[in-house]
């Protein structure tokens, strides 16, 4: 195939370096952006008086029916094309003769890629938002279900406080919120224009870029023209934001692989996301949860050669920043694909309420409701401190719990100690007593769904 850009050379390359060279492979994906990004330029042209109207009408046209052409399958993308860039000017070309090389007045493929980039990922953040409060729906109606379910709250991965599943669900729904609030940020300063820088330097022609900006949808321009082609700084911030979604969703990932485990028992996963073992009959792996964990180190990977690309270039346009591509669009199909799965994960597991109680009663996550006890009576919290792990070591040399023992027992640690304990350090006790904001109280985890709810509209 002639190259379009012959001239200063023959355009006679080596196979292998056409292979090399080509990105057609994976920016193919970006033809909707591309032809909508011409038609607004050929609008342009015509407004500006630099092509007549009726040769703008006949590019418009000529572009549309290519459009229709490729969604109905009419139109195959050659992909022995260089880019889908030269794919869609040639086979304008092709259609229209030398009206279609009127097209590319006024502007250059960089500046053209970059403003298809921007139109493509500025789609895929909607895609990934929509997905991510998806998720936060799925999650919050589970936290509604099991809002007063009790489990052992962690740190250090050891028992620490009660805790409701409910109020650790939420924990995940908040988290998402914030990297919606990111996906927002992130599109808004995408949302400008790169059309009309050209190669690095503008045009000589009197092109009114706030016009073609504002037929595709962007709230303004890039000011400055180097700035404009060789910026990706929008791929670096999208896929730093997701990075941080998958973070979320890794760690999400990582607790409900311990908590279906037999050690745990706190919670069952569908059979429809998990597998089987080849050999091992009684196996029900959390495969889906694995493989979310997984693909968040792919994630991290693909913002990490983005940073390394960009880090040495000069500006303006370098063939190096071609490698932006597969690296964002990487990151962009394996967010959506985790999101889809994890949703349909959380909408049909169930939690083990009566594995949960019975966790939070032997991790004696009540001690520290047994320490207030004690200082609400007058006793300094550091003596009440000694007093309840003193409780706490007999407990377990006895093989009992907290709430078991004589009241004889701990009047035998202190006076202070009256039949009115008991219900004090009832583990449901504890977590309604749990009243602060933001706290693990059923009225207060209601408060959170309330809250996300109405942020999200849900």
């Amino acid at each position: 195939m002639a190259k379009m850009w012959t001239g200063r050379t023959d355009g006679k390359t080596e196979k292998l370096a056409d292979d090399f060279n080509s990105s057609i492979r994976f920016d193919s994906r970006m033809y909707r952006q591309d032809i909508t990004g011409s038609m607004a330029h050929a609008s342009m042209l015509a407004e500006q008086g630099i092509i007549s109207n009726e040769d703008a009408e006949t590019l418009i046209v000529g572009l549309e029916q290519i459009l229709q052409d490729i969604e109905s399958g009419k139109l195959s993308i050659d992909m022995e094309s260089e880019d889908i860039h030269m794919f869609v000017e040639q086979e304008l070309t092709d259609r229209l003769g030398d009206v279609g090389k009127k097209l590319h007045t006024a502007r250059s493929r960089n500046d053209q890629v970059a403003l298809d980039i921007r139109m493509y990922l500025r789609d895929e953040i909607d895609q990934i938002g929509q997905l991510v409060k998806t998720l936060i729906g799925a999650i919050v109606d589970k936290a509604e279900m099991y809002q007063d379910a009790i489990m052992p709250g962690y740190t250090h991965l050891q028992r620490a406080q009660p805790i409701t599943f409910g109020h650790h669900l939420m924990a995940y729904a908040m988290m998402l919120l914030r990297d919606l609030e990111r996906l927002k940020d992130t599109r808004k300063r995408m949302n400008q224009s790169p059309i009309g820088c050209c190669a690095l330097a503008g045009t000589t022609y009197d092109t009114d870029r706030l016009f073609e900006a504002k037929q595709l949808g962007f709230d303004g321009i890039c000011m400055n023209s180097l700035d404009g082609v060789s910026d990706r700084d929008f791929c670096v911030e999208l896929m730093s934001t997701i990075s941080l979604l998958m973070m979320h969703l890794s760690r999400f990932s990582e607790e409900l692989i311990l908590w279906t485990s037999w050690e745990f028992k706190f919670v069952e996963l569908s059979d429809a996301y998990t597998t089987g073992s080849s050999i091992m009959p009684q196996k029900k792996n959390p495969d889906m949860a694995e493989l979310v964990r997984g693909k968040t180190g792919r994630v991290y990977g693909d913002l990490m050669a983005l940073l390394t690309t960009l880090k040495g270039l000069p500006l303006a346009y370098n063939k190096d920043m071609q490698e932006d591509k597969e690296a964002v669009f990487d990151a962009c199909d394996t967010a959506k694909m985790c999101l889809q799965v994890f949703s349909g994960m959380i909408e049909t597991l169930t939690a083990n309420r009566e594995n949960m109680l019975k966790a939070a009663q032997k991790g004696f996550i009540n001690a520290t409701d047994l320490a207030d006890y004690l200082v609400k009576k007058g006793m300094p919290f550091r003596n009440a401190y000694k007093i309840a792990g003193q409780l706490v070591a007999q407990c377990i040399r006895e093989n009992t719990v907290l709430e078991e023992l004589s009241l004889e027992t701990y009047q035998s640690y202190s006076d202070l100690f009256e039949q009115d304990l008991y219900p004090e350090i009832d583990l449901r006790t504890c977590v309604e007593k749990r009243i602060s904001e933001g706290g693990t109280s059923v009225a207060s985890v209601k408060k959170q769904i309330s809250y996300v709810k109405e942020t999200l509209d849900l």
